[in-house]
């Protein structure tokens, strides 16, 4: 076992809250102490402010899940006085961005869940997963539709063929506005999908998903205009200003 330190505070509960539902069954369990995925099992040390790893093998991947990374003093610092995430930030200290244990899955899963439910978009990814696998080659070859509207799933073997081409990379390097503009070329991916995979496959800290019903709740407008001018004060951290609103739902 490894103990990936963090800085403190941090939302152990909060990022649990988040993956539980999400958890793709067959690949991963989450339970309220624990995230597992086959014989990695990752639990919280909150008095060594550390997170432990029963395979050291693992270590880049639990950082990037658990955002082990974020300078949590600094994020929180900027949102202290803002009149929406001043009063969140209070309320849920040390907020992380869940990323992912494989980038090209997480993707997937931003299409699945377009305008359904995560209970629905977690029973479909188990579907997926079971039937076809989860890699660019084996989406590419499937030919049976698991259960969903065929324009997505089109998208979906589109997505794959592009990650097997070449064409499209999760690795880091471009500009957020150029990842962007590169996800929502693809047929079926739209800004709030390519937001998505953006903040937790790609790990940017300024995405923002701004059309999610469940932000403009939080945040109390429906206007987009009001919602993506407010979320200027937001920069560079809109990621965790997306988590801190989500987390307040």
């Amino acid at each position: 076992m490894i103990k990936l330190a963090y800085r403190s505070p941090y939302d152990w509960d909060g990022i649990l809250k988040f993956l539980r539902p999400r958890a793709i069954a067959g690949l991963e369990t989450i339970d309220d102490v624990a995230y597992v995925r086959g014989s990695v099992r990752v639990t919280h040390d909150a008095a060594g402010n550390a997170i432990n790893v029963s395979d050291k093998s693992a270590a880049d991947q639990v950082r990037k899940i658990f955002d082990i990374d974020a300078d949590i003093e600094t994020i929180e610092k900027h949102f202290a006085r803002d009149p929406t995430l001043g009063p969140l930030v209070r309320a849920h200290r040390g907020i992380r961005v869940p990323g992912t244990w494989d980038s090209f899955e997480m993707a997937i899963r931003a299409i699945v869940g377009q305008q359904i439910s995560v209970a629905g978009a977690t029973t479909l990814m188990a579907r997926i997963a079971t039937r076809h696998g989860i890699t660019p080659l084996s989406l590419m070859r499937a030919r049976t539709n698991p259960g969903m509207p065929q324009a997505r799933w089109s998208s979906i073997r589109g997505l794959a063929k592009a990650v097997a081409r070449g064409e499209v990379s999760f690795t880091r390097g471009a500009t957020l506005d150029e990842s962007i503009e590169r996800l929502t070329a693809l047929p079926g991916i739209g800004p709030w999908t390519a937001h998505y995979i953006a903040m937790r496959a790609l790990r940017e800290p300024d995405a923002f998903p701004h059309s999610d019903l469940g932000i403009r709740k939080a945040a109390g407008t429906t206007s987009d205009r009001e919602l993506l001018a407010r979320a200027e004060a937001w920069r560079p951290y809109r990621s965790y200003a997306t988590m801190l609103l989500w987390r307040s739902l």
